[in-house]
Formats: structure tokens, sequence, C-alpha cells
């Protein structure tokens, strides 16, 4: 242990509430500090945050020794949209993989902020480097990072309660039989397949996408579409389209893809992020343009004066406000 703390209980109140103010942490923190059982009540461990604390009990904690990885070299470049004090907008390139595994052997995107030097504070041992969310990795688009633990709270109760938003763009086939479509349908790991997750399981949880054409293709073989998510579960966008029969064009794992509708990478972009900032409280909008590749399918089949009216991110906000 890297030391250790002890702290009296002068008034009754919550451990975590009273640790928050002793520590100087927030409460997400504090929350995973107990829940490594690093936190003692009067020599007995405790599991909960809300334990209530009595006058006079004594509260020891044992700070773990924080684990550093070293930075992988990073082959990639990334887009800032934005950046101040405490947020940094990124467009996240299509094929990076957000967070390093054991599977993973290629630089991601924590190793790209460790270059950059984001590192929160933490107490509890673990690396943590502002992910507010994530993105698959073929999925490239707009991304928020916390830079301090004040405004990866705050950036995180947005996430939760929807005040945080985001709009995916995406090229489908077949084209979706309604102008606007909305799925509503639990999601949770396949039993035929782990890599997969799958719609319609009772031990899934709830999840909602909202659906909007924008344009027909030329052959009327494929549709640009814009996606709103109403939660955020893995491969949420990818699963809903396959319980309609419908899948992205580059989804290897999803789709099945005849050769002649096959692309380079999965046409699924992060288009627009919006959120309230974490100091000034004002709503702001991002939107992170498509990568090259991205670009050139679309141009390819779509007809460009259709989509320079359909991709202006007001048509794309407006069309799912009247449809909600």
């Amino acid at each position: 242990m890297l030391n250790t703390q002890e702290y009296l209980c002068e008034s009754p109140e919550r451990l975590d509430t009273f640790l928050t103010a002793q520590i100087g942490q927030t409460r997400s923190q504090i929350a995973t500090l107990i829940k490594h059982e690093c936190v003692y009540v009067d020599d007995k461990k405790v599991a909960r945050p809300g334990v209530k604390l009595k006058i006079g009990q004594k509260i020891r904690v044992e700070f773990p020794v924080l684990e550093e990885s070293l930075a992988r070299e990073v082959d990639f470049d990334v887009e800032i949209l934005y950046e101040d004090d405490d947020v940094l907008v990124i467009n996240k390139p299509s094929g990076v993989t957000v967070h390093p595994a054991p599977s993973v052997k290629e630089a991601t995107l924590v190793d790209w902020l460790k270059h950059k030097g984001i590192r929160l504070s933490t107490i509890s041992g673990e690396e943590r480097h502002g992910i507010v969310h994530r993105l698959d990795k073929g999925t490239s688009g707009a991304m928020i990072i916390a830079k301090n633990n004040e405004a990866h709270e705050f950036l995180s109760k947005q996430l939760q309660d929807k005040s945080m938003g985001r709009y995916y763009m995406a090229v489908v086939t077949p084209p979706l039989k309604d102008d606007v479509t909305i799925i509503e349908s639990n999601i949770g790991r396949s039993s035929h397949n782990r890599l997969k997750m799958a719609c319609g399981l009772e031990h899934g949880k709830y999840a909602k996408t909202m659906f909007k054409h924008l344009a027909l293709s030329s052959d009327e073989k494929t549709e640009l579409i814009a996606c709103k998510l109403f939660t955020g579960r893995t491969h949420q966008i990818r699963v809903h389209l396959e319980s309609m029969n419908r899948h992205i064009l580059g989804d290897h794992i999803y789709g099945l893809a005849p050769k002649q509708e096959s692309s380079e990478r999965i046409l699924l972009h992060a288009y627009l992020i919006y959120f309230y900032h974490p100091k000034s409280k004002e709503k702001l909008f991002f939107t992170a343009n498509f990568d090259t590749l991205m670009q050139e399918n679309i141009e390819k089949r779509f007809n460009k004066e259709i989509l320079n009216e359909v991709i202006d991110t007001n048509y794309i906000i407006n069309s799912f406000t009247t449809a909600s």
C-alpha cells in the first residue's frame, strides 16, 4: 500500500459524503475505493458507500499503489475538434480501439491520451484517462474526453440522464421501409456467438434507437440514415438494424453483404455530439466530418445536392425533434 490515512467522524453522515470532504475527491472515486475494499470503519471493512457513520467512529483508508503502464508508440493521428482546461472533443479515426485489453496488440486511443498527458487523478489504484463514453473500433466520429475528475463526473451524469446526446450516420442495405423507424428492444450477449450482441433477450438491458431516412442511393439498394441513441448499449445501432434484417456496409460481424456492397471499413460514424460544459454550463454542439474513405463511399452512392441538404446538423436535429 502507498499510504494509510485515518479520520475521525465528528457528526453523523454518510461514509461517501464524509470521505469526499476529507480526501477532496469525487463521490464516484470514493465509491470505487470502497468497492475495492480499501475502507474500514472501526477496523471493519465496509462495502457500501451509503453506510451511516456515528460520532466518534474511526475511518481508515488504505490507498492502493497506482500502477501506471507505459504508452505504446502511436501511429495514427486524431483530429481535435475542441479543447480547453476541462474537456477535449475529438474525431476518433476508424480502426482505433479505445481501451487497451490483453487481446489488443496495437496502440489505442488511451495510448494517444497518455502521450498527450491526459491523466485523471485517482485514488483507487487504476489508471484513468478521461474516457466518458466509447466507440467501437471500426466506428469513427465525435468523442468527448474529460481532463479532470470534476469534468468526468459532470459529463458522466449527463450520459446517464440523457442530457448528453449523439447522432450517428450510416449507410445501410437494404433501405428501411419508413421515413422514421423506432426500435425498442433489450440487448444482451448472444448465446450463439460471443462476439455478437442480440435483441429481445430477457437478461438483456433496455435499448432504444431512432433511425431517420436521409437519402436513397441511385440504384436504390443502399440508404444513408441518421441514428439517435436514447441508450448506450454495446453494438446498439448494429443490433437493432439486424433485428430488421438490415446491416451497415462494411460490418463483418452483423452484416452479410453481397460483394458489390462491400466496404473497406464499417460505414458508421458518430457525426454529432452535444453536452453541457462542466464549467460554463453552456450547451455545446460539435460535428465530426467524415474521413476520406467514408466521404468517397457516400459521394459515389448518393446525389451530392441532396447530401448537402440532409447532412446539415440543424436538419438532422430538427428531423428527430419533430419525429419524437
